[in-house]
């Protein structure tokens, strides 16, 4: 059985994420969507509103769970028997970073396989924290967000 990890903060889940999901969905028999503990941000969305916010949007992926942990990425692995680390990259950038987390993971674990995806141009230029700043400053990203996330943000912002 392949069984494979998408990890990040997911704060916000983006249509970009939800795409690399999707994407992942078919080519593994059960994806786990991890939400992470992200030490360099401070985050908008709680642990539980992310993991709520994310089952909803995947609910309809029958192989795809979503799970929370604030350990490594390869002791997670490991715990629930996953060999395959799925990653998007969006360009240049997130190739070199994330090849510097690969090669980590495989001095950890020499059993893990990273995948990359390259993500669709419509998201290509994405961010979490991108969005989040230009909500902030009421921008339309709409386009950009599973709709009830989108309605969830902008409260948050507005400070309910």
């Amino acid at each position: 059985m392949k069984v494979a990890v998408f990890p990040g903060s997911f704060d916000p889940l983006t249509l970009g994420h939800l795409d690399l999901i999707k994407r992942g969905s078919l080519l593994f028999d059960r994806l786990a969507v991890a939400v992470m503990i992200n030490t360099s941000k401070e985050p908008i969305f709680t642990v539980d509103e992310r993991v709520s916010q994310i089952k909803d949007a995947v609910k309809d992926m029958g192989n795809v769970s979503v799970i929370t942990a604030d350990e490594l990425t390869v002791n997670l692995m490991n715990k629930i028997g996953a060999d395959y680390l799925l990653r998007g990259l969006r360009n240049f950038n997130d190739f070199q970073y994330e090849r510097d987390i690969a090669a980590m993971n495989q001095h950890l674990d020499g059993e893990i396989e990273t995948i990359f995806m390259m993500a669709n141009p419509n998201y290509q230029h994405l961010s979490s924290s991108l969005l989040k700043e230009v909500a902030r400053f009421g921008g339309n990203i709409s386009d950009y967000l599973p709709g009830n996330i989108n309605d969830q943000l902008a409260e948050k912002l507005r400070g309910n």
